[in-house]
C-alpha cells in the first residue's frame, strides 16, 4: 500500500495538519512517503522523517518558491505515475484544497474531503467522515486509484515516530499553463502568539461579551494563560473579530488541551469545531445554555466580572 502525503510549509516549519496526516498514513503500515515542494527546502525532510515518512520527496526550486496550486499539481501528478502510487492525502488548507481539487481533476480520480480518520479493514482503505452536524460517522470510500483524501484540520495530532526516512531530489516538469500566474504580494494578518490550529489553549468569544470592545476580557486570558484567541460564526460575520479565527462546522476545527468559552451558547455549529478539546470551560450567564451540557466545567455568571478576575489570578500564579 504506497501512501504519499503532500507535507505543506511556511516560514521554515511544516504544518501541523500536515505531520498529522503524515503520522496517521505511517501507522496504516506499509511505506508512507512524504512530498515536499518550494524553495529553500532545508531541514524539512528531516523533520518530516521524525514523523514516520520512510521516503521524503523533495522538489526544491526557485519557481516553486510562491505557494501556488498548480506547480505543486504537476509535481504530484508527476511522482503517481512515476512511483505507482496509490493514495494522495492532504491536511486541510485552502492551498491543500486547491492542490487535492486540481490532482483530482488531472488523475480523475476521486477525492474524500472532510476526513476524521483513515482504516486499513482487510487490505481496503476506508475513511471516516462526519456527517448530520456531526451527530454521525460515516464510511467513505474509493472505487479506483489513484485515491485523494483531505483531513479536516484539528482532526488528528502528530506523532513523532523517530524513523530514519531516505531523502529523494525530483526535478517536476512544469506545464506552460502551471506557469501562468504570478503571486505579486502575500500578505499575512498580523498575529500574536500561537495560531488557534497549533495552540493547547483556546479562549473563544461569543455574542454573550455584548460588543466587539469586550474582546479584549478575551484577549486578556488568553495571553495570560498563552493561548490563542477564537470566535463564533455569529461575531465574525458581526465583524467583531477576523474570520481567520472561527471555530465552528464552516470555521476550523481545534483540539487544544483546554478551550474556554466565553458568552457562547454552544450551538451545535460551533460544538463540531471544537468538542474533540481535551478539556472544556464554559462561562455563560445562561444556567440553561446548550453548551454545559458537553463542558468539563462550567461557570454560571456575568463573563465581564468572572473574566478580568480569572485573568488576574492567572497572572497572580504565574507571577
Amino acid at each position: 500500500m504506497s501512501v504519499l502525503v503532500f507535507l505543506e510549509h511556511h516560514n521554515g516549519e511544516l504544518q501541523k495538519g500536515s505531520l498529522a496526516v503524515l503520522s496517521k498514513a505511517a501507522s496504516l503500515g506499509g511505506d508512507a512517503a512524504g512530498v515536499i515542494v518550494g524553495s529553500g527546502l532545508d531541514g524539512l525532510s528531516e523533520q518530516a522523517a521524525r514523523h514516520g515518512a520512510a521516503t521524503v520527496y523533495v522538489a526544491d526550486d526557485a519557481k516553486l518558491e510562491a505557494p501556488l496550486p498548480q506547480p505543486r499539481v504537476d509535481a504530484i501528478a508527476q511522482l503517481v505515475e512515476e512511483k505507482g502510487i496509490e493514495t494522495v492525502l492532504f491536511g486541510q488548507s485552502i492551498l491543500a484544497a486547491d492542490i487535492a481539487a486540481g490532482l483530482a481533476a488531472r488523475l480523475d480520480a476521486g477525492l474524500n474531503w472532510q476526513l476524521t480518520d483513515l482504516v486499513d479493514e482487510g487490505g481496503a482503505l476506508v475513511g471516516k467522515q462526519s456527517a448530520l452536524g456531526d451527530s454521525v460517522v460515516v464510511d467513505v470510500g474509493w472505487k479506483t486509484t489513484p485515491r485523494i483524501g483531505l483531513f479536516r484540520a484539528g482532526s488528528l495530532d502528530p506523532v513523532e515516530q523517530g524513523a530514519a526516512g531516505t531523502v529523494e531530489t525530483f526535478a517536476p516538469q512544469l506545464r506552460e499553463h502551471s506557469l501562468a500566474a504570478e503571486m505579486v504580494e502575500q500578505a499575512h494578518a498580523e498575529e500574536s502568539g500561537p495560531s488557534i490550529e497549533d495552540a493547547n489553549v483556546i479562549v473563544a468569544g461569543g455574542r454573550g461579551l455584548g460588543e466587539p470592545e469586550k474582546f479584549a476580557l478575551v484577549e486578556g486570558l488568553a495571553k495570560a494563560l498563552g493561548g490563542a484567541v477564537a470566535a463564533t460564526r455569529a461575531v465574525v460575520d458581526a465583524g467583531w473579530y477576523p474570520y481567520s479565527a472561527q471555530v465552528g462546522q464552516t470555521g476550523k476545527s481545534v483540539s487544544p488541551t483546554l478551550y474556554i468559552a466565553c458568552g457562547i451558547s454552544g450551538a451545535i455549529q460551533h460544538k463540531v469545531g471544537m468538542q474533540s478539546s481535551k478539556t472544556i470551560v464554559a462561562i455563560n450567564k445562561d444556567p440553561n445554555a446548550p453548551i454545559f451540557e458537553f463542558a468539563d466545567f462550567g461557570v454560571v455568571g456575568d463573563l465581564h466580572t468572572i473574566v478580568p478576575k480569572l485573568t488576574e489570578l492567572v497572572q497572580a500564579r504565574r507571577g
